[in-house]
């Protein structure tokens, strides 16, 4: 399993959330509407973010703490993950798998022990664009994938579409303006 040195506070550059009371995401409004269709379209769109003057965070998270969130979840698509889902998850997550690979939703909260595998304490913007960068170079470059502990066995195809649908998501609530 690949481990990450991305848990340090480390400084970026943002505005907007988190200060008070956590955003509820899936209430937000204003959110971009993004469509990937490969990893470098991802890749670019990140840079572009990290190269803003600033950037209107509409979510709870900064661009480091998105993007190494999206490194994490692509090179575990590789390395597996740390932490399970509980026994429902797993029997559920299967059934949800087509509607998951066409759109994900805002405003779902992690459980305790997927949060705490998942999701990145203060991140510098350019640690998590190096942690991004470094993620889409193992999903080009090695053909190793391992079932999702969600929704189980995924082509390499559908791995990608994955990535898609979850950098939509996340980079959604970030605007480079």
């Amino acid at each position: 399993m690949a481990t990450s040195t991305l848990d340090r506070p480390t400084s970026g550059t943002h505005s907007g959330p988190p200060q008070g009371a956590p955003v509820v995401t899936g209430k937000v409004k204003g959110r971009r509407e993004l469509k990937f269709e490969s990893l470098d379209q991802i890749l670019k769109e990140a840079e572009r973010i990290a190269a803003a003057r600033s950037v209107k965070q509409l979510g709870n998270w900064s661009p480091g703490q998105v993007f190494a969130h999206l490194a994490y979840a692509m090179n575990m698509s590789i390395d597996g993950a740390k932490s399970q889902p509980p026994w429902f998850v797993k029997l559920i997550g299967p059934l949800m798998k087509k509607r998951v690979l066409r759109h994900m939703s805002a405003g779902f909260t992690l459980p305790p022990n997927a949060a705490a595998e998942l999701v990145f304490g203060p991140t510098s913007t350019q640690d998590g664009l190096n942690a991004l960068r470094s993620a889409i170079h193992r999903q080009k470059s090695e053909s190793k994938r391992v079932p999702s502990v969600v929704f189980g066995k995924f082509t390499h195809d559908e791995w990608n579409q994955l990535h898609f649908r979850h950098a939509e998501l996340h980079l959604s609530f970030l605007d480079p303006g």
